[in-house]
């Protein structure tokens, strides 16, 4: 579990599936991220076993859910990622568009960052954006991040812009 300011960063459960089938559908996670086929909390429930707490299993890392001090709601996920065609684990995050513009993803981010570098000793770091998420490029370069260019990501139909730490 991690700790900012504002929010609370902690593993995900499948009792989490009902704000998970909202994120993952909801344009922005479906423009910006893409679409994972869950359609219905059973499927949401699939979703974090497999792939949110498979990662935790598989690599000692993934997306954590980011939760609001204040009233200890459900705001995005924010974590590590190890993603095909990449050498090094990817710092993602994905926030509810009633959470935009607060800077919960640059402080979750920042936070995911600092946590890969001391706690897990990770000395470089990844990050991904679509070609037109210039929010979420500001956000990486806030918090340290370097644009190194354009890549195409195997399995993935469109380009990504490519960022480094480290």
């Amino acid at each position: 579990m991690l700790e900012t300011e504002r929010l609370i960063l902690r593993d995900v459960e499948e009792t989490d599936a009902p704000f998970l089938l909202e994120l993952l559908n909801s344009p922005g996670f479906l423009e910006n991220i893409g679409d994972r086929g869950v359609r219905d909390e059973d499927q949401a429930r699939a979703y974090i076993r497999e792939r949110v707490l498979g990662s935790y299993q598989q690599h000692g890392f993934g997306m954590w859910l980011t939760v609001q001090k204040l009233d200890d709601t459900p705001v995005g996920l924010a974590g590590l990622v190890r993603r095909e065609g990449l050498q090094v684990p990817d710092v993602g995050y994905a926030f509810a568009q009633r959470a935009w513009g607060r800077g919960y993803a640059q402080e979750a981010a920042g936070a995911v960052l600092a946590h890969a570098r001391g706690v897990l000793g990770i000395p470089k770091l990844a990050a991904i954006t679509t070609l037109e998420n210039f929010a979420s490029m500001a956000v990486l370069r806030k918090i340290g991040f370097t644009y190194e260019g354009v890549i195409q990501l195997p399995g993935v139909e469109r380009e990504s812009t490519y960022f480094t730490v480290g």
